[in-house]
């Protein structure tokens, strides 16, 4: 079947899909129902070609995968290279114990490692690591972290529970009533409420990002660490997300706070599949006495481009370039509030930024989303930053953005708004 209308073919895969596709993120209805593109045939740095052919600018970027832009030549290179020479066989691949070398050297506080491929089998991964090591299997939690049963049943004790932490409205079906009382949220930057909360509910383990929208305060994760060395908790850090993003490892590492165990993915590879946990000897040493094993796992692919992206890193000073456009963005974003007098929030680390609005938040994303892409731009209230970010290549969605803000100050949303409106936005505390 050849269909080379993005908006056509997605209603064609929501009969053979549930949902539509694989990855919740990418579901047009989280960007502009019934006109995005939701196809692509090929991408380079920041730009993305649909199956029409026609060329975007793309100022989302993957859900967080490329730091380095898409198709990276020496990652690409390095991929295509390794799969001539063949990706699975009986015996292991050597870049298993490379890149697990690599990622140790960047933690001292770690001493091995285990990979997977998605972040939220990764997770899993991690929380059946910690549980199996401690005689107090409840976990608290905040943030986000995947789709698996641990996360989900928290909302088995009140549907309400993730709303803050993913989104709204999630249902737990499918989830066992036995797993009811095992895993609870707490807000980030409240200690008092997770102290509360750890001697209410005999936590043995904290799960939680380091830090998505907001910095932590009044020595919260110096507090979070203390707790669990006297409570003896495990302490796991969520890195899929933040980690290799705005340093050589995880985010912890600024702010001079060691986790027990500790999770890396998405930029890591750099669009390729792989996911690191890592912790102390002790702890990794259990993964040994529980069952944990996928055939996937043991492909070569995922390694390689994680160890090619890794010299990238480094060769291109990615993380001094993140930094910069993410400030250059956000000083974009705060000038045209000001110039229109629409009030926003401005959320983020410099290398994951968003901005909300504050009345009518997912209205006006919409149409801001279905103006950028009548003018060949993929775009809504959120950048994952890449190193192609940059003052050259956001001229175009400057110039654009100015005329949604324009076109917002003066009420115009109502003429002009030929969609549906999005899906309520994810949401996080963190």
């Amino acid at each position: 079947m050849k269909i080379k209308n993005g908006v056509i073919l997605y209603k064609y895969a929501k009969t053979i899909i549930p949902g539509g596709t694989t990855l919740f993120s990418k579901r047009s209805e989280l960007h502009l129902p019934n006109k995005w593109p939701a196809y692509f045939t090929k991408a380079k740095k920041i730009n993305v070609c649909d199956l029409k052919g026609d060329k975007y600018l793309d100022m989302f970027c993957a859900v967080g995968t490329s730091v380095l832009g898409y198709s990276n030549h020496k990652v690409s290179k390095s991929v295509i290279d390794i799969t001539k020479k063949g990706t699975m066989t009986t015996l292991n691949c050597p870049e298993e114990i490379y890149l697990s070398k690599q990622i140790i050297n960047h933690h001292p506080w770690a001493s091995m490692a285990k990979f997977t491929r998605g972040g939220g089998e990764a997770n899993a991964l991690a929380i059946r690591i910690a549980r199996s090591s401690t005689k107090k299997k409840n976990v608290a939690f905040c943030g986000y972290h995947g789709w698996h049963d641990w996360y989900l049943s928290s909302n088995i004790n009140s549907k309400n529970n993730l709303d803050q932490h993913l989104m709204s409205g999630l249902n737990y079906d499918g989830i066992p009533e036995n797993l009811k009382n095992t895993a609870f949220p707490f807000p980030y930057n409240n200690f008092d409420y997770l102290l509360k909360l750890i001697n209410k509910r005999k936590i043995g383990i904290i799960k939680m990002e380091v830090m998505r929208n907001m910095k932590p305060q009044n020595n919260f994760l110096q507090k979070v660490r203390k707790i669990c060395d006297k409570k003896k908790i495990i302490l796991i850090f969520d890195e899929c997300t933040s980690g290799y993003r705005e340093n050589m490892g995880g985010i912890h590492l600024k702010f001079k706070v060691n986790p027990d165990i500790a999770i890396f993915g998405k930029a890591l590879g750099s669009g390729y599949a792989i996911n690191a946990i890592i912790g102390k000897k002790e702890l990794m040493k259990k993964a040994e006495n529980t069952f944990i094993s996928s055939t996937f796992w043991g492909e070569r692919i995922g390694y390689t481009a994680a160890l090619a992206s890794i010299k990238e890193f480094k060769r291109l000073n990615v993380f001094k370039k993140i930094e910069s456009n993410g400030k250059l963005i956000k000083n974009i974003w705060q000038d045209l509030s000001k110039k229109y007098n629409i009030p926003i929030k401005i959320i983020g680390t410099n290398a994951i930024i968003s901005f909300e609005f504050y009345d009518n938040h997912s209205k006006k994303k919409t149409f801001l989303t279905q103006e950028m892409l009548k003018n060949k731009i993929l775009a809504t209230n959120m950048i994952y930053i890449t190193i192609f970010h940059n003052k050259d290549n956001i001229k175009k969605y400057v110039k654009i953005l100015d005329k949604v803000f324009k076109d917002i100050s003066e009420k115009k949303i109502k003429n002009i708004l030929k969609s549906k409106v999005c899906f309520k936005p994810i949401k996080r505390i963190n």
